[in-house]
């Protein structure tokens, strides 16, 4: 039912025809699972306002399969919460029923549909005093932070009886919850070694905690919703306790690193393992001191336990170069493990393994014999053009080796094209000019010509543009696919290696015009290139700066700026478009250290910027892989940009 009425959080009417169905199922003690089915309610009957942010899901999927629109399954989701609070009454009796689970489900479901706040609150309390399950306890917990949430007048009350449960009297883990929603509700009612206490608290938690999974033959391990437990984090309970803790405490990232710090040297395998998660989380939001928690992530890659060893490799990863402090340990297993090197997944290609693409994305030169070596091997990885950037000048060696690689390869297949893909990628990263024979050797050995679309094509183009003017036995190649569909890349490569703009500057006034929002940015990128030679694009560069699209509006307004040097006309699209969108600031910030004591006009924004505790490309819960480099490398230009004002 979750996957065909309830896809993805979705209310459709089919969804709001099973509720009563479900509401009496919930209600006859004769029922197996009724927890799952309290679950499910809850799940259906959610509003915006408890947590999600949208209660219907994915509104386009509910479109689709119903026909209607997204006011209509919002109205479908009105209905089911109202249904659902109208039979409220199940809940309260569910909430003293025999199983376990029924209860821990029943006490959430009352703060979400009993419109009864005082009531509400008395069966809470009640429970509380004759409740011995530390799960349902613990829902109890966390459902008294709801309820202060949904009723601030009767807040205070619940806020008492969460200072309560924080006490010694109750288990580990019911003060862990007690003091995560005091930390977001009440900060002030924390006590005043938090800190510690939350790491004697978690140890004392896993240690009671039983070993082990749940067992094939258990009762429930055969089925559906026993092999997808078994799938979830080992301790997904822990997880949740603490990531409500560190989201509660927010901004207090100093707080924050000395709690990681307790969760990644904390004996328990399963705790550090969270905490490597959530050091990522803190490190991808928050421009902290990286050089207390890098290292202890990087003492992980020791562990035995393969889950912790994995989320370690995976966090460092994206860290790229603050992964630097625990390049030793990365240098270790990737030495200890070659077989790690490549990882070979379906009928894809092969992809660097985790621990050498960390080492190589911190910029550490050990990972360059090792990358020598993959290149002898028998595949080249998908990805290898993308470590090379991060490794500078020492990735310099690697260059012959990518040059014999390609003369091995045959292009009149697409097989042989795909392997290309990553090894024209690494030519460009790599700056070798000396590539240049054996790109022409595949421009010239391709017996179809080079396919618009293709990725082996564009990687083609762009490389051959990379060589300038030293490549002008392309220029041919390169004019003939003026007139395709990767007109606007084959114009701005030809303009780098004949530099005419008889020829490149129509063609990029015809892509200007375009409807594709990424070939028109392209074009006005290429007209960039072009400076005042582009000016008869002027009058059509002024129409893109009020474009809808922000990278539309910031490489039209570069352009104008190459084309004329009005910086009146360009710096307000600066302005709007880095205080809009966040994504163009670094973008920008390369445009500011280029237009030099023009750009002081925006120095508040890059003061701004270098103040700012947080990423600029943070959303909580929600974080790109390149996040983290993204933002060093805006930091990067914005100290540039100063030193040059």
């Amino acid at each position: 039912m979750y996957g065909v009425v309830h896809e993805q959080g979705a209310v459709y009417d089919s969804t709001l025809a099973c509720v009563p169905f479900l509401l009496a199922l919930a209600a006859s003690e004769e029922v197996p699972e009724r927890g799952g089915i309290l679950e499910l309610l809850v799940s259906i009957g959610r509003e915006p306002e408890d947590g999600d942010g949208n209660a219907n899901g994915n509104g386009a999927v509910g479109d689709r399969r119903n026909g209607g629109s997204a006011a209509r399954a919002g109205s479908a989701s009105s209905r089911a919460g109202a249904l659902i609070r109208s039979r409220a009454e199940v809940f309260v009796r569910s909430a003293g029923d025999e199983d376990a689970e029924v209860r821990r489900t029943a006490v959430t479901a009352l703060v979400r549909f009993l419109d009864e706040p005082a009531r509400v609150l008395g069966l809470l309390r009640e429970r509380f005093t004759v409740e011995r399950d530390d799960r349902v306890l613990l829902a109890l917990t966390e459902s008294l932070g709801l309820f202060a949430r949904r009723h601030p007048a009767h807040a205070a009350e619940a806020l008492e009886l969460l200072v309560a449960q924080s006490a010694p009297m109750y288990g580990p883990g019911v003060r862990l919850a007690a003091l995560g929603q005091l930390a977001e509700r009440a900060p002030d009612r924390l006590p005043p070694d938090l800190v510690p206490l939350v790491v004697r608290l978690l140890g004392q938690r896993s240690a009671a905690r039983p070993a082990g999974r749940e067992e094939v033959g258990s009762p429930g391990a055969n089925t559906l919703v026993g092999r997808l437990e078994r799938l979830r984090p080992s301790d997904e309970e822990g997880s949740r306790l603490l990531r409500t803790l560190h989201a509660a405490l927010g901004d207090r990232v100093d707080d924050r690193i000395a709690l990681l710090e307790g969760q990644l040297t904390g004996p328990d395998p399963t705790d550090r393992c969270n905490g490597v998660w959530m050091a990522a989380g803190l490190l991808r939001e928050w421009r902290v001191d990286h050089t207390r928690l890098v290292p202890l992530i990087g003492e992980q890659l020791a562990a035995e336990e393969g889950r912790l060893r994995d989320a370690a490799v995976s966090v460092l990863t994206d860290l790229f170069g603050l992964a630097a402090p625990a390049a030793d340990r990365l240098t270790a297993l990737v030495t200890s493990r070659p077989d790690r090197w490549v990882r070979r997944g379906g009928s894809g290609a092969p992809t660097l393994g985790g621990p050498l693409k960390a080492l190589a994305r911190s910029g550490d030169p050990r990972a360059v014999p090792v990358l020598a070596e993959v290149l002898a091997g028998p595949a080249v990885p998908a990805d290898l053009g993308k470590v090379i950037v991060p490794l500078g000048p020492a990735a310099a060696p690697l260059a012959p080796l990518v040059r014999r690689r390609l003369g091995t390869i045959s292009v009149d297949s697409p097989a042989g094209r795909a392997r290309a893909v990553p090894l024209l990628s690494a030519v460009v990263a790599l700056g070798d000019r000396e590539a240049l024979p054996e790109v022409m050797r595949l421009v010239r050995g391709t017996a179809a010509g080079l396919l618009p679309g293709e990725p082996y094509t564009a990687r083609v183009i762009r490389a051959l543009g990379s060589f300038g003017p030293a490549a002008r036995e392309a220029v041919p190649v390169l004019r003939g696919l003026l007139d395709s569909g990767c007109a606007g890349a084959a114009a701005r490569a030809l303009w780098e290696v004949d530099g005419d703009a008889s020829v490149v500057l129509p063609v990029l006034l015809r892509e200007l015009a375009d409807g594709d929002t990424r070939r028109r940015q392209s074009a006005a990128e290429g007209l960039a290139r072009l400076g005042p030679q582009a000016r008869p694009a002027s009058a059509a560069l002024r129409d893109a700066t009020r474009s809808d699209v922000p990278a539309e509006r910031v490489a039209a307004g570069h352009a104008l700026w190459r084309i004329e040097g009005d910086a009146e006309a360009v710096l307000p699209v600066l302005r709007r478009a880095w205080s809009q969108a966040p994504s163009t600031r670094r973008t920008v910030a390369g445009h500011l250290i280029e237009m030099g004591p023009a750009a002081r006009p925006l120095g508040d924004l890059v003061g701004a910027e270098l103040s700012s505790r947080r990423r600029h490309l943070s959303s909580p819960g929600a974080f790109g892989s390149r996040d983290i480099l993204e933002d060093e490398r805006l930091l990067r230009l914005c100290r540039e940009v100063i030193a040059g004002g």
